[in-house]
């Protein structure tokens, strides 16, 4: 599966991630928002693992990047999203009004979104090590990041990279 995501096409990666949770949300209405974000959150995080995953083989070995580290900064938002979409829905289906998680939610969000930056730090240095053969620096991979960041328009411009990269 991570070869078919590195050697898929910008338009096709887009529409996934944008094509699925439209054709959900109007399939279903406001029902499916939370069912939405869980499947655009899926498939980001999905072609996060395989870049970062499948690029850092075409890494020399001394310039490879914690793939432990990253694999599990990569799940714990996604851990996070899942556990906070379960429990927000079960308290506005019981009607509950439960402000005391927020102590919880709080630090969990903001690692979460850590988590997140790191990822993206992760996936953009990985691109461009692949693509130059050397230690980069955050000014070498500043493009791929924001570009990483603003993933379902960034898509178009650093797929085409990973489509060449994973070729050869």
């Amino acid at each position: 599966m991570k070869e078919n995501i590195l050697k898929a096409k910008h338009w096709q990666i887009f529409g996934l991630i944008i094509g699925i949770p439209w054709i959900l949300s109007n399939w279903a209405g406001n029902t499916m928002s939370s069912v939405s974000m869980l499947v655009v959150m899926m498939l980001i995080f999905t072609w996060f693992w395989a870049v970062g995953t499948g690029l850092q083989e075409k890494i020399p070995k001394n310039l490879r990047m914690n793939l432990k580290k990253f694999k599990t900064f990569l799940i714990i938002p996604f851990a996070y999203i899942i556990f906070l979409t379960v429990y927000m829905g079960a308290d506005l289906l019981k009607g509950e009004d439960n402000k005391g998680i927020i102590g919880v939610i709080i630090p969990l969000h903001l690692f979460s979104m850590f988590c997140i930056f790191y990822c993206l730090y992760f996936v953009s240095k990985t691109i461009k090590t692949v693509e130059l053969g050397k230690k980069v620096t955050f000014g070498d991979y500043a493009g791929e990041f924001f570009l990483t960041w603003f993933f379902p328009f960034g898509i178009w411009f650093v797929q085409p990279k990973i489509n060449k990269l994973s070729e050869g």
